[in-house]
């Protein structure tokens, strides 16, 4: 593949281009985002720098090879049956990989890309139908009511919440949640998250989701002594991925996700899982939060629940959250939050994942 060449039924807002300098003057007029992106590809370099986003750390600076980037693309494109002429619309940041991605696969796969502003509410003033984008669930849940007009879109940048997947049933987009990272390049495996039948004793019954991500072709997985996914997928990365994902394996290329390994809490000898908590408790927190482990003299840990709200009845609503928690069935005692904090707003990395660490660090314990 050569990387001063794409694909011949590609355009860009509807242009085509015969040129890869027709489509960096184009690039240059119309985003610098996506100029400076082009740029760098079809620069003689074989690689590229990739920001992470920085949700679970400092963001830093990776670098990919084109050629497994291409790959990638067509990886999607075959499992997706995403073929030339495939409408697509990008609305994420191009200077994270999955932007970047959204553009390389349209560039090889011969798509014809639009590219709107990548805000909250992309989809809002749009009449135009699609057949595949990319979000992440902030543009998902601001976007429910116009999803119809994309017949496909992979998920990413944070976790689905229950309330989010139950909107989604009802519409006609196929939905679904994507397992990757920077390192591998965008995602490795996805799970539907809607429009979903499966047969019991005879009879069509439909279910929310699946509970297992699907790894995609050429990508092989198996559990380290952590019980964290390592993944061994060779046409995309020259090295074997040891992930910090904790992971029950249900076949060769299927995989539940657990949670991190590096915020499993362990309260007095018992481990906790912050997202599986935090599962159960979106049944009834409608505003945005998220669990943590602190120093604690009895149990080495102690799990609190942390809750975006400006609040003036800080009394009142910690009182109204316990009561709720209780009615929560499946909550273990272990797993219910010794102390509620309320923050007016979390600390965000650019692509609107919550910041943990830093957002922590603004309550004075």
């Amino acid at each position: 593949m050569k990387l001063d060449k794409f694909h011949k039924d590609f355009q860009l807002n509807g242009i085509s281009f015969s040129t890869v300098n027709e489509l960096l003057l184009y690039a240059h007029d119309f985003s610098d985002e996506v100029y400076r992106f082009l740029e760098t590809w079809f620069s003689i370099d074989s690689f590229i720098y990739v920001k992470t986003s920085g949700s679970s750390g400092d963001p830093k600076e990776i670098k990919l090879q084109k050629e497994q980037m291409i790959q990638s693309a067509f990886a999607t494109g075959n499992y997706f049956n995403l073929k030339e002429r495939t409408t697509a619309l990008l609305c994420l940041h191009v200077d994270f990989i999955a932007g970047k991605m959204m553009l390389v696969r349209a560039l090889y796969l011969g798509w014809h890309l639009d590219v709107v502003k990548p805000n909250s509410s992309p989809l809002k003033g749009l009449k135009k139908k699609y057949d595949f984008s990319a979000m992440v669930p902030l543009q998902i849940e601001n976007s429910i009511d116009l999803l119809h007009l994309i017949k496909k879109i992979i998920v990413g940048g944070g976790q689905v919440s229950k309330q989010l997947q139950n909107k989604l049933q009802d519409i006609s987009t196929n939905v679904f949640a994507t397992y990757g990272m920077t390192e591998t390049i965008t995602h490795i495996a996805v799970k539907k998250l809607n429009n979903l039948l499966f047969s019991q004793e005879g009879k069509i019954k439909k279910v929310l989701h699946q509970e297992y991500y699907q790894t995609l072709p050429n990508v092989e997985i198996y559990k380290d002594t952590r019980n964290c996914l390592v993944i061994v997928a060779p046409k995309i990365s020259k090295n074997v991925i040891f992930t910090n994902d904790i992971i029950q394996l249900i076949s060769d290329t299927q995989f539940q996700w657990l949670g991190r390994f590096d915020t499993v809490i362990n309260s007095g000898g018992v481990k906790l899982y912050p997202e599986r908590i935090e599962e159960k408790l979106a049944k009834i927190l409608t505003t945005r939060f998220f669990v943590a482990g602190i120093t604690d003299q009895k149990l080495g840990e102690k799990l609190i629940l942390l809750v975006e709200l400006k609040t003036n009845n800080v009394l009142e609503d910690k009182q109204f959250i316990k009561a709720k928690i209780k009615k929560i069935a499946s909550l273990s005692k272990y797993e219910r939050p010794k102390e509620i904090y309320f923050i007016a707003a979390f600390i965000e990395t650019p692509t609107k994942k919550i910041q943990r660490k830093k957002t922590l660090n603004l309550i004075d314990f």
